[in-house]
């Protein structure tokens, strides 16, 4: 930046080409499946936060064209459009065609900046078939066009605006010769920009969707910021404490933002977030409030001689939903995924912060720590008993494998990553997929009735569940705090249900048993659900298995509706063996869905709401979703 404070083409740092992108592009962007996709339209976004955070920028807009395409448009300063004195080229020529160039590296152009990767807009640009960018700037309107990364021509002025009229557009078509999904989904992206918008009060965010008839719009605009990303999490809840515990800090250039609030449930919903990135892997800054928490919870009991017991960390966060998000000048970013912060000097502030503020509101509202107090002695007596159980349990050899459960049908490999196991709905379906399986690497464990709705449990009555007992075992992981992913003796756990809406609940039991308590099967890609077929279509000697109605309009379009035979299927235990191995079993030929959590606080919500105790919340997720929902695949 310049001496007058401005944001020109000299503030851009110029750090390397452009080369690889487009032969390596998951380096750069992940993947090139559909997360990759929409790192495109959040890698463009990135860059109209900065502006904000800056101070620059107040709305952003995203919109899904009928061609696919995709345009960004925010009200910031614009991409500088004068000459780089290096470069010899406009701002926005090296911003589009060379990686890492950007004003993020500058920091007197950006104190603080987000984006996981920061590979820049250049990205954007390599793995797309046609991008446009337009810059509002100095009253005049400048205009770029790309295609697959190359400028069309100069950056040149095509009209006049407002001098106080500034911005920038950029319309993006993904290139289809990269990446193997094209489609944006509407929702995933419309999750993470609520949550920017939560991150960044009074940022406006809006997303349409040009796709749809009529447009699909949202509006995300949030004055409270996280206290307002509280009560959304906690919508339909019993609160402990009425009014979300809010807090911040400023120490060294690094700002802290805290606010909580307990309820009546017995899962902790705590996310933490440093430049606006998700820090799914947790990092000094999370360690720095938990270590706070359970002394403040140790330091109340023993004050008020309530108890002699010693209350972990599990036990002060049951039923707490918090939001930590911090703006760090230079990030350290570890981990498997780089989502881990770690910088030392920040678990003191957070913790200094967490534990003065909370024990001065502890001692202004007494009876209000009494209940949230309560609620961790409750906790903590479950848990007592839940080890209890454990270890009655254990001393059967019901948790480290040595008794396997007794309606289990174990496979002969001994190799968990060549292993499959089934969890099969009823005794039926059961039957069937015993008789048809490879005996050779395939174990079925079928479940009688619905399992427990852990949502609504704590790990006492978990552990006194037969079923769910009978799962952990036969995995061999355990659960909780001993949880080991080391002792997985399956590396596909695969759930055979109904396509029915029986089938979808018990599915829908089992995943939120995985969420809460084995989450990490979920992240490794362990799970997954069978795709039942619905019907069996036959014509002449041709037979096909169809999913739904949707396929089956397909494929009756396809070959037409004279001489056909069609079997309708009221659930898996209708199919014969040889059907359930050819069309749920067979490897070569079967479709699974494999389970992904692509958006942690969108899904924990999700849990809360369709498996916990309050029908509200259930009833206007469902109405408010069933417009744009055809068919609700679990």
């Amino acid at each position: 930046m310049n001496e007058n404070n401005e944001y020109t083409a000299e503030s851009i740092k110029v750090l390397k080409g452009l080369e690889a992108v487009k032969k390596r592009p998951s380096m750069y962007i992940g993947s090139i499946d559909l997360r990759g996709l929409h790192h495109l339209v959040f890698e463009v976004v990135d860059n109209s936060i900065d502006e904000h955070l800056a101070g620059f920028c107040s709305k952003i807009k995203v919109l899904f064209h009928k061609d696919n395409s995709v345009s960004v448009i925010d009200n910031g300063r614009g991409i500088p459009t004068d000459i780089h004195p290096e470069e010899k080229k406009s701002g926005v020529e090296i911003a589009l065609t060379v990686l890492h160039a950007g004003g993020k590296f500058d920091k007197n152009t950006y104190k603080v900046s987000g984006g996981l990767h920061g590979v820049g807009v250049s990205v954007v640009n390599a793995l797309s078939k046609y991008l446009k960018v337009q810059v509002k700037q100095k009253g005049k309107l400048f205009l770029q066009e790309y295609e697959c990364g190359n400028p069309k021509y100069d950056l040149k002025i095509i009209g006049d605006c407002d001098e106080r009229d500034t911005g920038t557009t950029i319309t993006f078509l993904p290139d289809d010769k990269i990446f193997t999904e094209l489609i944006f989904d509407f929702n995933i992206i419309a999750n993470r920009l609520r949550e920017l918008a939560f991150l960044n009060p009074s940022l406006e965010i809006i997303i349409e969707d040009e796709r749809q008839e009529p447009h699909h719009e949202k509006i995300f605009y949030y004055e409270g910021g996280i206290k307002e990303f509280v009560e959304y999490l906690n919508k339909g809840k019993e609160f402990l404490n009425k009014n979300v515990i809010y807090m911040n800090k400023e120490s060294n250039g690094t700002i802290v933002e805290i606010a909580l609030q307990w309820n009546n449930s017995y899962n902790e919903s705590i996310f933490s977030f440093v430049n606006n990135i998700n820090t799914h892997e947790g990092g000094t800054h999370l360690t720095g409030f938990n270590t706070a928490l359970t002394r403040i919870a140790n330091n109340y009991v023993k004050k008020k001689k309530l108890s002699d017991i010693n209350l972990s960390g599990d036990d002060i966060r049951e039923g707490l939903t918090a939001i930590i998000s911090l703006k760090v000048q230079n990030p350290q970013f570890e981990g498997q995924t780089k989502t881990k912060l770690g910088n030392s000097e920040i678990k003191g502030v957070v913790d200094s912060l967490t534990f003065d503020y909370l024990t001065s509101y502890f001692e202004e509202n007494p009876n209000v720590a009494k209940i949230i107090i309560e609620k961790c002695i409750n906790a903590y007596q479950a848990r007592e008993a839940a080890r209890k159980a454990r270890e009655l349990t254990r001393r059967k050899g019901a948790l480290n494998g040595s008794g396997l459960p007794g309606k289990l049908a174990d496979c002969q490999e001994k190799d968990p990553s060549k292993c499959e196991l089934f969890l099969v709905e009823g005794d039926s379906a059961g039957g069937s997929s015993r008789s048809c399986r490879d005996k050779k690497f395939q174990a079925i464990l079928p479940l009688k009735g619905k399992i427990l709705n852990v949502e609504k449990a704590r790990l006492d009555k978990i552990f006194k569940s037969q079923e769910i007992l009978n799962i952990i075992t036969a995995l061999g992981t355990s659960v909780g705090e001993e949880f080991n992913i080391n002792k997985l003796r399956y590396h596909k756990i695969i759930i055979m249900a109904d396509s029915d809406v029986d089938g979808g609940h018990m599915s829908c039991l089992l995943l939120t048993l995985f969420y809460r308590y084995m989450v990490k099967l979920i992240e490794n890609g362990n799970i997954y659900l069978v795709q039942a077929p619905l019907y069996k279509i036959i014509k002449g000697k041709n037979s096909w298995y169809i999913k739904d109605d949707n396929a089956l309009t397909d494929l009756l379009k396809e070959i037409g509706n004279d001489n056909l035979v069609i079997q309708r299927f009221k659930g898996l235990g209708e199919l014969n063996p040889e059907q359930l191995w050819e069309t749920t079993m067979n490897p070569n030929v079967r479709t699974l869905k494999k389970i992904a959590i692509e958006d942690a606080v969108e899904s924990d919500r999700m849990f809360s709401i369709l498996m916990g105790e309050d029908v509200e919340p259930r009833k206007e997720f469902i109405m408010s979703n069933a417009k744009f929902v055809k068919n609700l695949d679990v």
